[in-house]
């Protein structure tokens, strides 16, 4: 056997396929015509067009159709050329690069006696072999673009399938229902019916005459149509599906019923049929929970909850009712209830997709609602497209909300949840607040929240005897303000803020939080601790005559320190050892309330200091005014308006005579101007409500002029700090020495440089890794021996003793 047979017996399988699709192109080519005609003929005949055409129109039809068919055939035979196998080994061998299986069959022409020509010529061939082995089949070609430019082909297989889908191909049979096909076809048919599914199954309609099967299955409430044709009582219909007890004659020509359990249909006459039909029943929705509920930390509630339908869930909600038994029955709980109703929330359903089985999320802040932290029930219903409800069991819970840890804001939300309970309620929830703010020294922090809360407090006594309706949820509304301004605070003050964030960590602590809470609670705290220490720097460059130095005699906390000592009680909380926390906690607080800020020799005060200290003046101004407008409140004397507006216009000018604030032109310092512009138009307002007698409008302006020249400081300050860390020492800019100045120098509590006031802490003084406790043991080893030290002042002494009591 020759080396070009044995290639071709390796090419065996791509010259077949080769020769196939040859077959195919040569067909597609010269039958396409007869091919779309036939295509375009199904698709006329199973619409069934063939049923509504005049006799005459569907005989020329036919006729057309034949001598198309028989045109488009003969045109076929004469274009087609019957494929060999040359023609595909040809075609093979032209889509290999050099055709190499012509190259095999090839002989040597000249050279044959040479042997080094031989070897080329032998070289050659195995190169063309190895080729030629590598042959895959090649495609046909299959375009027909050039022969049909009008698409007809297309257009006839479009129409055949959506004639398969809309249409049926039973009805091409009826095209024997010309004169030579009987009498009985050529009437069209018999009899027509259909069954059509309840909407909300989204199952398609059921042609019965295409259905030849003995039994179907069928959705409970679909309805049947009849029409039967032809003389009245040829033909009748039997049923056993519908259970009707009225039922129309058996030979009613056109009947209608619904399929309501499974039983039998029957046509009975010539052509008649009989099915057995399953009435498949509508299963009601299902629905539960599929975790506890949750809650976040602002009191938000989240419930994951999964449903499902054998059609779809077409509405789901849940109902929140007050579960009465599970209440503790104390204090201003203890008067029964006004009725109240129950809460009702649309559950949220899948946008796309199916909804016969789905899982989601419900997120709803009923932090507000009178039910908020008391026990209730909750359930949970489904509904489909049928109507039918399925429902959970009800769940026994507490009803998210959000959590006060300031125990004063606690018990404001505790006596606006007595309001909301009953009205009954108003006599004791007056006295427990006069109680509060019979002496407020040291409790309220913010005196907005108690300006606030003693004009509300005045209100309620004078509707408490008929409090009820709008007015006690104003009232409640009002509560619920005031404590979240006692609850987070006047966020100008940094040391406040400390101390608050410091409050509700430890409160936290010891009431046994969720970790999510204490998470957010101490990220709060590593804030304001920053904020404050920032401050504690910049107030040292604002007020530098009021710093004392006492050189040898500091201690120093680094930033690492504080760090580590955060990091030390998030540890210890996350590890569930909440004394110990609390213990640290505590040694927190004294350390940062008794660092103090020095200043070394040559410290002198940058620009602005003298129209800062015009704003703290302007400032201490509002609030002695705004004291002496809640006094005249308290005893009801409006005749003071006049004298009070007039010292109102007096601050408000001098607020806007003040100049030279630092910061001009810089970010920090337009925030400040803004804050001061606002406190401005405050003024005027509250100026305004005083000339009016309105003096609880006047001292809510009040309350916000001092809230924005507060921020304003906050804002001059930082814009001061930026400034001053700009500048070396003699006002000149510092260049590469940025932060890098006379140790001697002015440094804050935790030992930076002027300058690094932004950041905590700075390179010097670092502890660099080294372990907490241990610089611990060494602070303390340093107290004890300063404390021995007697020749040191009283004061000083002092304070080193209440330090070792403390640690």
């Amino acid at each position: 056997m020759t080396e070009s047979d044995q290639t071709l017996r390796r090419l065996a399988w791509p010259i077949r396929l080769t020769l196939g699709g040859l077959w195919a192109e040569r067909l597609l080519r010269a039958f396409w015509p007869l091919i779309t005609l036939a295509m375009a003929t199904l698709a006329v005949l199973a619409f069934g067009l063939q049923d509504r055409m005049p006799l005459e129109a569907l005989w020329a039809w036919l006729v057309l159709t034949a001598l198309g068919g028989g045109v488009a055939l003969v045109w076929g035979v004469r274009q087609f050329r019957r494929p060999r196998r040359a023609d595909a080994l040809a075609r093979l061998d032209a889509a290999l690069p050099g055709r190499p299986i012509s190259a095999l069959s090839d002989t040597q022409a000249i050279g044959v006696t040479d042997p080094a020509s031989q070897a080329v010529w032998a070289a050659h061939r195995q190169r063309m072999a190895e080729r030629a082995t590598a042959a895959k089949a090649v495609r046909p070609d299959l375009q027909l673009a050039s022969r049909d430019p009008f698409a007809l082909r297309y257009l006839a297989l479009t129409a055949l399938v959506v004639a398969l889908i809309f249409g049926s191909l039973w009805r091409v049979t009826s095209i024997t229902g010309t004169p030579m096909g009987g009498a009985q076809v050529a009437t069209g048919p018999t009899w027509e019916a259909w069954v059509q599914p309840p909407a909300h199954t989204g199952k398609p309609s059921l042609y019965l005459n295409d259905i030849t099967a003995a039994s179907f299955p069928a959705p409970v409430g679909s309805r049947v149509q009849i029409r039967l044709y032809g003389e009245v009582g040829d033909l009748t219909v039997a049923e056993t599906v519908s259970a009707r007890t009225e039922a129309p004659t058996a030979s009613e020509p056109q009947q209608e019923f619904q399929i309501n359990r499974s039983g039998s249909l029957s046509i009975n006459g010539a052509g008649g049929q009989e099915w057995q039909i399953i009435a498949t029943p509508d299963a009601a929705p299902t629905i539960g929970s599929t975790a506890e509920l949750q809650r976040e930390p602002n009191g938000e509630m989240r419930l994951p909850f999964e449903a499902g339908d054998d059609y779809g869930v077409t509405a789901a909600r849940a109902e929140i009712a007050l579960d009465l038994p599970a209440v503790d029955r104390r204090f201003g709980l203890a008067a029964d209830p006004e009725p109240r109703e129950t809460i009702v929330l649309d559950l949220p359903l899948p946008i796309t997709g199916s909804r016969t089985e789905f899982s989601e999320l419900l997120v709803e802040d009923l932090s507000q609602h009178p039910f908020a932290n008391l026990p209730v029930t909750i359930s949970l219903s489904a509904t489909d497209g049928a109507g039918q409800t399925g429902a959970s069991e009800p769940m026994h819970v507490t009803l998210p909300g959000r959590r006060f840890f300031d125990p004063l804001a606690a018990a404001l939300i505790e006596m606006r949840r007595d309001l909301l309970w009953t009205a009954g309620n108003a006599a004791r929830t007056d006295q427990v607040l006069k109680a509060l703010t019979h002496r407020p020294e040291g409790l309220f922090r913010n005196e907005r929240a108690f300006l606030r809360l003693r004009v509300l407090m005045r209100d309620l006594a004078a509707n408490r005897d008929t409090l009820a309706g709008e007015k006690r949820d104003e009232i409640a509304a009002q509560l619920w303000d005031i404590a979240l301004l006692v609850e987070e605070g006047d966020l100008a003050s940094a040391m406040e803020q400390m101390r608050r964030a410091q409050d509700r960590l430890d409160e936290a602590i010891r009431n046994g939080a969720d970790p999510s809470e204490i998470e957010e609670l101490m990220q709060e705290l590593r804030e304001a601790t920053d904020n404050y220490i920032r401050e504690l720097a910049e107030q040292a460059q604002r007020n530098p005559d009021q710093q004392q130095t006492q050189e040898g005699q500091q201690m120093q906390l680094s930033g690492q320190q504080l760090q580590d000592m955060m990091d030390q009680l998030q540890k210890l909380m996350e590890e569930g050892k909440m004394a110990e926390a609390a213990e640290l906690m505590e040694m927190m607080r004294q350390l940062m309330e008794n660092l103090q800020v020095t200043q070394g020799p040559g410290g002198s005060g940058g620009p602005g200091q003298q129209a800062m200290r015009d704003l703290q003046d302007t400032l201490r101004g509002q609030q002695g005014l705004s004291d002496e407008s809640f006094d005249n409140l308290q005893r009801g004397d409006g005749q003071g308006g006049e004298g009070l507006a007039q010292r109102q216009r007096e601050l408000q000018d001098k607020l806007n005579g003040l100049d030279g604030l630092p910061g001009q032109g810089s970010e920090k310092g337009a925030e400040g101007q803004r804050q001061l512009d606002r406190a401005g138009r405050a003024m005027e307002e509250a100026e305004r409500a005083l000339r009016d007698g309105d003096l609880s409008g006047a001292l809510d302006k009040q309350a916000e002029a001092m809230d924005a020249m507060r921020e304003g400081m906050r804002n001059f300050g930082e814009a001061m700090a930026e400034e001053q860390g700009q500048q070396g020492p003699g006002g000149q800019p510092n260049g590469e020495q940025f932060g890098q100045a006379n140790p001697e120098g002015q440094r804050d509590p935790l030992g930076r440089e002027p300058g690094e006031s932004g950041r905590i802490g700075s390179d010097r003084n670092m502890l660099q890794g080294e372990d907490i406790y241990r610089r611990a043991e060494e602070l303390l080893d340093e107290i004890r021996r300063r404390s021995g030290e007697q020749q040191r002042p009283s004061g000083e002494l002092d304070y080193l003793r209440r330090l070792l009591d403390l640690f």
